[in-house]
């Protein structure tokens, strides 16, 4: 089952987060790889994608935000774009948009940033937006200061933590066709914490990439390997890697309160599509191919009607409820 730890250092200005997406990250997988139009991601995107849902779990978790944090990447290469969408509630889906086939081992440069320009744009977008209000988003490109490319999707999020918000992050990605899952480690502003460590004075520490105890912790985890990450259950990782340092741990969340997979696409919706499109249009359709099949466009999902299925579709109750409406 999918899973989210979180946690803070005792006494110091450092909080961290776990996440182990399971059950969630193999359904996306399946609906992409039963799609017969796209079949499976290939392994070099399933990685990179599988490392944005984790990061952005992970970032929707620490924010106090009533809507969708959307994690893009988009830029020249067989990667067209790549989306990971987190609802408040750790609600989840993600899916990729290749225009070319991709090499097992394939690059973020590679796929995304073949002419320099590739961008990595995080939008929040309220739940409730009030009139006129537009979602704020924050870009910023797959590169570092000196126009070097970043070839770690961790390094692309760390960057953006310390541009566009001011937090010094440390951030291990990983993931696998089974999990996908991610540690992160990020500084705290000391003002107005009364219970901090001895030492320099606030002011001091609180300076980016100036804080010593961050620095200490995010050494330690930087020490984690791929395999650990992917396989070690949130005990014992925690255990290995800070095992000198007090930690206050708050109760996981999992199940219906944790990460999970869902996607606004149904049976229901794409057959309320059908019949918005007329009965004459559906028969057209059906005597040309045998069948009507639509697929999701975020999540890869298809759904199928045969003759059966599409005339039962336009009998009166249906046609009551019925209306136009996206597969999405």
């Amino acid at each position: 089952m999918s899973e989210l730890h979180k946690f803070i250092f005792d006494g110091l200005p450092v909080r961290g987060s776990l996440v182990r997406l399971d059950d969630a990250w193999r359904e996306i997988l399946r609906r992409r790889a039963g799609n017969s139009d796209t079949g499976a991601y290939p392994p070099a995107v399933r990685n990179l994608l599988g490392e944005m849902a984790a990061a952005a779990t992970l970032m929707q978790s620490g924010i106090q935000f009533d809507g969708a944090l959307v994690l893009q990447i988009f830029g020249a290469g067989a990667v067209r774009l790549a989306v990971v969408e987190v609802q408040t509630n750790l609600a989840l889906r993600a899916t990729a948009t290749l225009s070319a086939p991709v090499a097992d081992n394939a690059t973020l440069e590679e796929m995304v940033n073949l002419d320099q320009k590739g961008r990595c744009a995080i939008t929040l977008d309220p739940q409730s937006a009030l009139p006129g209000r537009q979602p704020y988003q924050g870009v910023v490109p797959l590169s570092d200061a000196h126009g070097k490319s970043l070839n770690q999707f961790s390094e692309v999020v760390e960057h953006y933590m310390l541009q566009s918000e001011q937090l010094d992050t440390t951030l291990i990605l990983a993931a696998s066709e089974e999990v996908a899952a991610g540690l992160l480690i990020q500084r705290l502003p000391m003002a107005g914490v009364a219970n901090l460590a001895g030492g320099k004075s606030s002011e001091q520490q609180d300076v980016l990439g100036q804080n010593e105890d961050y620095q200490r912790i995010a050494l330690l985890a930087r020490t984690l390997k791929r395999e650990e990450l992917l396989t070690l259950d949130a005990d014992t990782l925690l255990r290995r890697l800070f095992w000198e340092e007090s930690l206050t741990r708050f109760a996981p969340l999992q199940g219906a309160d944790g990460p999970r997979f869902q996607c606004n696409c149904s049976r229901e919706r794409v057959a309320k599509m059908i019949v918005g499109l007329g009965q004459e249009e559906a028969e057209g359709i059906l005597a040309e191919r045998g069948g009507i099949e639509v697929g999701c466009e975020f999540c890869g999902q298809q759904y199928r009607f045969d003759a059966v299925d599409a005339a039962q579709l336009f009998i009166a109750p249906v046609l009551q409820a019925g209306g136009s409406a996206g597969a999405q």
